[in-house]
């Protein structure tokens, strides 16, 4: 009974850490820093960077006319743009369209393809070279980047600490969505808001792909079997002593995915990769070498990616041993209050695909789905039979 007991309150505490807790914590640094330190600051008349913006398409003729024209709307020095196109694999008019687009006079463009699909990270490396800029922004053809996001990027390379900078993923949401949009849309929030404070304390912990930069002296090759990259190229750069920094102000706007069968694709690769990028970036777990950003990485990631979702099912089955076993009302109150949350989420199981204004079932049916893809993700990282290439999710609005 004491070792069952040890196990249910080790979990129950490594759960609210991870999800809550972590957040609580950095909050408490944070306003300690704060105390002590002044607020970021800017040189609003530093000399404007040449930039080389990337943007990777692959079968995206429905989106690449339209992410072409919202890259011509930066409010940023057109001339020290470069349009870098990277097609490989796309077999529909993508490459097309992108080669006979009507670009204004004086714009920079590449288009750079090959039939062979070998995935994003093969076709990131074969670029690289090409760019002679001091900075590289990376993008996804299917979302919509705001007019600000360059000039709000480059302001953080002031500072030649900063190696990297991510900027902000958002979900589009209405007032009446399915169980995908507004679970994804809640969990984009939280995420958010993590991440600007990570970056305040020391350094964001990885970057999402639909927008981030980099100093282009600074990028590394990766493993080309890597599935997100994105993550594992900005913590090496972490690594090597550099801050990534977190700029809400750029951000990249796409719908929601289709549904939550077409998220789950998605979260099941994310969750192997991740448990990948855990194994290859084991050497950032030395806190005596890299100290707060093994405490963000470990706190912030790795705990989802690992022992926390194990840790939530030998809680509800300690529970219930507990709660049937002992006189103890502590056991019986948390009995009842995880067999709420798991009911919540099955009522937003059968919600899930009927557009609602009432959100509140749908953030714990989606929270088990993120812990589902973890297992999900294991099993496939261990049979090693997670493709490089992404699956495209097929988006709510095609």
């Amino acid at each position: 009974m004491v070792t069952i007991s040890v196990i249910f309150w080790i979990c129950f505490f490594l759960v609210i850490y991870t999800y809550i807790g972590y957040g609580i914590v950095l909050y408490i640094l944070l306003s300690i820093k704060r105390l002590f330190g002044s607020p970021l600051s800017f040189d609003k008349n530093a000399d404007l960077p040449s930039v080389t913006f990337v943007v990777a398409a692959y079968n995206e003729e429905n989106w690449i006319e339209k992410k072409i024209l919202n890259g011509l709307q930066f409010d940023y020095p057109l001339d020290k743009i470069h349009y870098l196109f990277v097609t490989d694999g796309s077999n529909d008019s993508t490459p097309d369209r992108i080669k006979h687009y009507n670009y204004p006079e004086g714009i920079s463009w590449s288009l750079h393809h090959k039939d062979e699909r070998r995935g994003k990270i093969a076709a990131v490396e074969r670029i690289m070279e090409f760019i002679d800029t001091p900075i590289t922004i990376f993008t996804d053809a299917n979302t919509d980047v705001n007019p600000q996001a360059i000039k709000n990027i480059v302001r953080h390379y002031q500072n030649p600490k900063v190696g990297a900078v991510a900027g902000e993923k958002r979900i589009m949401m209405g007032d009446k969505d399915a169980a995908n949009a507004a679970g994804e849309g809640f969990y984009w929030k939280y995420e958010s808001t993590l991440k600007k404070w990570d970056s305040e304390l020391y350094s964001v912990v990885g970057a999402a792909g639909e927008l981030f930069s980099l100093r282009t002296e600074l990028y590394q090759p990766v493993e080309e079997d890597t599935l997100i990259e994105d993550f594992v190229m900005t913590m090496r750069i972490a690594g090597q002593g550099y801050k990534v920094r977190y700029e809400p102000n750029a951000y990249a706007v796409e719908s929601s995915s289709a549904s939550v069968e077409e998220e789950l694709k998605r979260k099941i690769r994310i969750a192997a990769g991740g448990i990948q990028a855990s194994v290859r970036l084991r050497a950032l777990y030395n806190i005596f070498k890299h100290g707060i950003l093994t405490f963000q990485l470990v706190s912030h990631r790795i705990l989802r990616w690992t022992i926390t979702p194990i840790a939530m099912v030998l809680l509800f089955f300690t529970n219930i041993y507990l709660a049937l076993n002992t006189d103890n009302w502590i056991y019986d109150f948390f009995m009842i209050g995880q067999i709420l949350f798991y009911l919540l989420s099955f009522i937003g199981y059968l919600l899930r695909n009927r557009p609602t204004k009432i959100k509140i079932f749908f953030i714990p049916y989606y929270f088990c789905v993120m812990n589902y893809a973890v297992f999900r993700g294991f099993f496939r990282y261990i049979k090693g039979n997670q493709s490089v290439v992404w699956e495209k999710a097929k988006r709510a609005d095609g």
